[in-house]
């Protein structure tokens, strides 16, 4: 695994919040990584690894996820909170020529912040998320997200893993599953597995389907229109579907699309299709700040 930094710093309302800076003092692109509902950064190790020749990333953990502290303020577990944070982040390393991926959660975000400051990152991907979401998807997200029954051992952390994720990662071996589930779960201390997240994450969710999520973002798409954009779908997605994709793409004519077999909500970013699609984005992207610079 690629070696990074480990970087702390003030949220606005001062909790510690956690990231991980893959340095690259060379590289011309900077790419702040952002993960779903309840992951935290090493989602991201693959994708590291793979980039990481190339560009500066940074992948951070949102609060109440990984090592980032838990907000006692629970109500703060929303978007506009996560957004705040980033741009925290943002100013704190001193970040320019960047490039936002997201995933689900994280995608809504770079949705967001490109709308708040247009024209200042390079480029987005989406990784299964568009501006309208699923009920189906939804409603599935809000049948677990912190109402895991409790676990005693790896085994039992796997079995769980495997139950909840199975239908989005259906091609996954006993070793694939031990590896997710050893970035979705950490030891406490008594050595017994727990989900690396607040469970308070899901309360703002769960209270009601309508206050999950955005109700429309197509305005932050379409804050993109001038922004180079890459969507990943799973092929069986329940989060972002096929008719979203295709009213992003009338609505923005340059928009990338690829679309990751035997995965649902969400793809890894470690597929052979998912890397082949973010290496051509991001080498488009790297021209055109080239060529802006020139």
């Amino acid at each position: 695994m690629t070696e990074y930094q480990d970087v702390w710093y003030p949220s606005e309302d001062g909790l510690t919040l956690y990231a991980r800076d893959y340095e690259h003092p060379k590289a011309s692109l900077n790419l702040l990584c952002m993960h779903g509902l309840t992951r935290n950064s090493a989602d991201f190790e693959a994708l590291c690894d793979h980039l990481h020749p190339r560009y500066r990333l940074v992948v951070v953990d949102q609060r109440g996820r990984g090592r980032s502290e838990y907000d006692p303020v629970t109500s703060n577990y929303h978007p506009g909170t996560y957004v705040k944070d980033m741009f925290r982040l943002i100013e704190h390393l001193n970040l320019d020529n960047l490039v936002l991926i997201g995933t689900s959660l994280g995608g809504l975000m770079a949705m967001i912040m490109a709308s708040l400051l247009p024209g200042k990152f390079k480029g987005v991907v989406l990784n299964d998320i568009g501006p309208v979401i699923e009920a189906e998807g939804i409603s599935r997200i809000q049948g677990y997200v912190g109402k895991g029954l409790p676990v005693t051992n790896w085994d039992e952390a796997i079995a769980q893993a495997r139950a909840i994720n199975g239908a989005a990662l259906i091609d996954y071996s006993e070793e694939d599953w031990w590896n997710f589930a050893r970035k979705l779960y950490r030891e406490n201390e008594e050595g017994v597995p727990v989900l690396n997240y607040d469970p308070a994450i899901a309360e703002l969710m769960n209270n009601s389907q309508a206050k999950a999520v955005p109700p429309d973002l197509w305005f932050a798409f379409d804050a993109l229109k001038n922004t180079p954009c890459l969507v990943v779908r799973g092929e069986s997605s329940d989060i972002l579907s096929k008719g979203c994709v295709e009213e992003m793409q009338r609505r923005k004519s340059d928009l990338q699309v690829v679309e990751i077999v035997n995965r649902g909500h969400a793809p890894m970013l470690d597929e052979p299709q998912a890397l082949a699609a973010v290496d051509q984005f991001m080498q488009g992207v790297e021209k055109s700040v080239t060529k802006s610079l020139s």
